[in-house]
This record gives structure tokens, C-alpha cells and sequence, in this order.
């Protein structure tokens, strides 16, 4: 059967809005990260970290513990389930078991580039194989009742290798785009261009959103209004600083003083310590998750602090340097 139309499916934000969504993050953006961050500073989007596709248990394409995961939304949030695999027929009979467990939203991933290679290209490597994309893209779109959409790099080799890959996006009616404007080849180094992102925008109708080196607010206004993006996701900048989220929306100091970012910084590690004692088993994993939330905090200023937390060598020393920060 085929797919509704754009007109007839509900983007995960409100027309007119500039949605400001948290980035799907390996090891990072879990369920516990996520709720603290719904709760602190309510982000227009989430999306969960990337589901990988079973390419062989055709009954099994998404592990259980993900499938639990999956649902229309989080705490009225909406909820964009991400996909990583390769493969038409076994992309395509995941997003249908994701859509079974309540996926209302989701995403291809065809950026990240250190996706783990089977038999076939995954993530970022997928766009090596432009022919193979022209049967995947239109088969997902096809399967997929709600809103479709793919998270990219700009290319493989060259960042002007996405342009070509537009026509085939436009015509399989995918919802929208999330933009990383580096190749797959650069992984993070370098930076992010958005000029790449300016002239996406202008040659596609499709929503884009803007991706990549984000963790200012000055910053994110900027790259807003010079590439006319319809919107941000934010990543290892509110990894590092979950109030940036309302700092780009007015609500929240853009430069705070350094005692104030330290007591943000207690505050959101005192709240998320909890939370993963809950979700994750015994102290070494709990202390190794929470470090490597840590590991995104850039502040030169609290440079001492940051260190001592980072080489808490138990979950009772990093309670300790938590407490420090008070």
C-alpha cells in the first residue's frame, strides 16, 4: 500500500515552530539521559540512540531491550526511533516491527562513521553505494505509515555528494532531513560547514535540520539564520550544557558565570546519578556511563573539577567530587 502523503503526516513538531531536537547518541542519549533533560528543559524532539537492524533473524530485527524502548513519544515529547543497518528487505522489516511496537517517527541512520560493518555498509558507509540507496529510500517510505526521515552526512569522500542524492529524497517523499555537514571520512575533525547546509536548504523543499558544532547559543542562532535551517539538533553541546536548549530559546543567560555553570553542572550530575543506578548494573558501568557524560562538559574555568571527576576511580570518589561542586 502506499505511503500517505506529506500533507496527511503529522511532522514531530508544530508548523511554524523551529524545534530544537536532542541527537540520537551511541552510549549517550538512553532513556534515563533523556528523561532528565524532558524534565529540565523539554526539548521539542527526541530521538533514541541508533537501533541496529538484524540482518540475518528476520523474527528478530530489532533486539528486545530496543523494542521496549519504542513508543510515540516521551512524556508528550515526541519520540523518533533511529535505525542503523543495511539491507532493503531487512531496513524495511524493522521499521515495520518499530511501527508495531508503537514507533510513530523514525529515522534512517546514514551518518554516523563509526557504524560496525557486517556484510553490508551502515550508517555513514552507506553513502559509498548511491544505487543501492535508490532501492532502500522509496521501500522505507513506502512501509513507514508515519514520518520518515534520514540523518546524513554530506558525504562520503566529498560534502558535495548529498546534492546529487536530493532528487532521490524529494521523490520518495521523505519527511525531513537532519544534516551533518562534514563527511563521512572527516568523522570529527575539521568542523562542521554549514555553507553546505545553506545551499541544502535552498535547493530542497524538504525541512532541513541543522546538525554539527552546535554548542553556543550565540552559535546556534547563527547557524539558524545564515542557512535558514528549520531547526537545530543539538548533540555534544547539551550533552556538555543541557540548559543550551534554553539558552537558544531566550529563557535561560547565554554566557553564565562560571559559579553559576558549577552549579549546573552539580545539579544535572546529582539528578542523572540516580537515574543510572536505576537503568544500568553495579558501579563500574554506572560510574564509566556517567564519565562519559563528563567527558562532554568543555569549560576551561572548571577545568580542576572536571578533572578530579574524570579520574574518580569509584562511583563513591565521583559521589564525593559531585558533592564538591556544591
Amino acid at each position: 500500500m502506499k505511503a500517505p502523503m506529506a500533507r496527511d503526516r503529522k511532522l514531530p513538531w508544530l508548523p511554524g515552530e523551529t524545534p530544537l531536537m536532542l541527537a540520537p547518541m551511541q552510549g549517550l542519549t538512553n532513556r534515563a539521559l533523556r528523561s532528565l533533560l524532558i524534565e529540565w528543559v523539554r526539548p521539542d524532539v527526541v530521538f533514541t540512540e541508533f537501533m541496529r537492524v538484524n540482518p540475518v533473524a528476520a523474527k528478530k530485527r530489532l533486539a528486545p531491550g530496543d523494542l521496549r524502548e519504542i513508543s510515540p513519544s516521551e512524556d508528550g515529547v515526541p519520540l523518533v526511533v533511529q535505525l542503523i543497518g543495511h539491507g532493503r528487505d531487512s531496513l524495511v522489516s524493522a521499521a515495520q516491527a518499530a511501527q508495531d511496537a508503537g514507533a510513530v517517527h523514525i529515522n534512517l541512520n546514514m551518518g554516523c562513521p563509526y557504524g560496525r560493518m557486517t556484510s553490508g555498509l551502515t550508517g555513514g558507509a552507506m553513502l559509498k553505494r548511491p544505487d543501492l540507496l535508490e532501492e532502500i529510500i522509496p521501500a522505507l517510505r513506502e512501509a513507514i505509515d508515519g514520518t520518515f526521515s534520514v540523518k546524513l552526512r554530506a558525504g562520503y569522500e566529498e560534502p558535495q555528494e548529498i546534492f546529487s542524492l536530493l532528487p532521490l529524497f524529494e521523490t520518495a517523499d521523505v519527511d525531513f532531513l537532519v544534516l551533518h555537514p562534514r563527511t563521512v571520512r572527516q568523522a570529527y575533525s575539521g568542523h562542521a560547514d554549514h555553507a553546505v547546509t545553506a545551499e541544502v536548504v535552498k535547493r530542497t523543499g524538504i525541512p532541513v535540520i541543522a546538525n554539527g558544532d552546535i554548542r553556543s547559543s550565540a552559535g546556534g542562532l547563527r547557524v539558524l539564520k545564515e542557512t535558514g535551517a528549520a531547526g537545530l539538533m543539538l548533540g555534544r553541546g547539551a550533552i556538555g550544557d543541557p540548559m543550551l536548549f534554553q539558552r537558544l530559546r531566550g529563557q535561560a543567560a547565554a554566557d553564565p558565570e562560571c559559579r553559576e555553570r558549577q552549579a549546573m553542572l552539580h545539579r544535572y550530575l546529582s539528578d542523572l546519578l540516580p537515574r543510572y543506578c536505576d537503568l544500568f548494573c553495579g558501579d563500574a558501568q554506572v560510574l564509566g556511563k556517567i564519565k562519559g557524560i563528563v567527558s562532554n562538559v568543555e569549560d576551561m574555568e572548571l577545568e580542576k573539577e572536571l578533572k578530579q571527576l574524570k579520574r574518580s576511580k569509584t562511583l563513591q570518589a565521583f559521589r564525593a567530587a559531585v558533592e564538591g561542586l556544591a
